[in-house]
C-alpha cells in the first residue's frame, strides 16, 4: 500500500549512521582545543542542538562567533574522518530501508563531498533517488533549507514527505516544507527531549518507517 506520504526523506548521522560515540569524541577534542570541558554522550544528546555553535558556546560559556566557531569545526571534522573507519551503519538501517514502500532520498547536514562517496561505500545509494549534503567550507547551521532545496530538486511537495531523523532541528525542518518527521531515539539526542516535541518518536529504524507508513 502507497503511504499518504509517499516520500521518505533519510537523515544520515545519527539514524542510519551510528556514529554517536565518534561525534563525542569529535567535538571533545574541538573542546579540549579551547580548553573547555569534555561531555559525555548522555550530556550530548541532552544539550546538543542547531546551531551547533549555540551548543559550543553553552558549554564552553562563552559566545563562539563565526571566526571561533570555523576553527571549532575544521578540528572536529579533521578528527571525524580519521575516525570514520571504524562506524557502522545503525543495526536495521538496511532492513528499514527495504521496508518503504514508497521513493526515498538522503539529506546530510555533512559535507556533499565527503557524503556521496561514503554512502556508495555503505552500499547504499542505489536505493535513493537523490542524495545531498552540505555544499559550504563550514556546517553547523539548521536543516529547513537544506530540506527545501533537496525537495525542489526532486520535484517533491513538501507535503507528500516524512524526514526520519534524530533531531529536533529534523522535525523543525520536515514542519517548515509542510512535511512531517518521525524521531529516532538513537541518535544525538536524549528521548525524552524527543517524546516532549510532540512528534511520533520510535526507538528502531523499523519502528519509524512503520510509523512514516502512518502518517497523514
Amino acid at each position: 500500500m502507497t503511504p499518504a506520504r509517499p516520500h521518505l526523506v533519510w537523515d544520515w548521522n545519527g539514524t542510519l549512521l551510528n556514529d554517536l560515540s565518534l561525534v563525542v569524541a569529535c567535538t571533545n577534542a574541538a573542546f579540549a582545543s579551547v580548553g573547555g570541558p569534555a561531555v559525555s554522550a548522555d550530556e550530548h544528546r541532552v544539550r546538543f542542538r542547531r546551531p551547533i555553535a549555540d551548543y559550543y558556546a553553552e558549554v564552553l560559556g562563552r559566545a563562539v562567533d563565526d571566526e571561533a566557531f570555523g576553527r571549532l569545526d575544521k578540528i572536529f571534522h579533521d578528527a571525524y574522518r580519521v575516525g570514520l573507519t571504524t562506524c557502522e551503519l545503525a543495526g536495521d538501517a538496511r532492513s528499514a530501508i527495504a521496508a518503504w514502500p514508497g521513493s526515498q532520498s538522503l539529506l546530510s547536514m555533512w559535507f556533499h563531498d565527503e557524503l556521496v562517496p561514503t554512502v556508495h561505500t555503505y552500499g547504499l545509494t542505489g536505493h535513493f533517488s537523490r542524495v545531498d549534503g552540505l555544499r559550504a567550507e563550514v556546517g553547523g547551521d539548521r536543516k529547513a533549507e537544506s530540506l527545501r532545496r533537496h525537495l525542489a530538486e526532486l520535484g517533491v511537495d513538501g507535503g507528500s514527505v516524512v524526514l526520519i531523523g534524530d533531531s529536533l532541528d529534523d522535525a523543525d525542518a520536515a514542519e517548515a516544507v509542510g512535511g512531517r518527521a518521525v524521531l529516532y531515539t538513537g541518535g544525538f539526542t536524549d528521548a525524552v527531549r524527543l517524546r516532549a516535541s510532540r512528534h511520533p518518536v520510535a526507538e528502531t529504524l523499523t519502528e519509524a518507517v512503520e510509523l512514516a507508513a502512518t502518517l497523514r
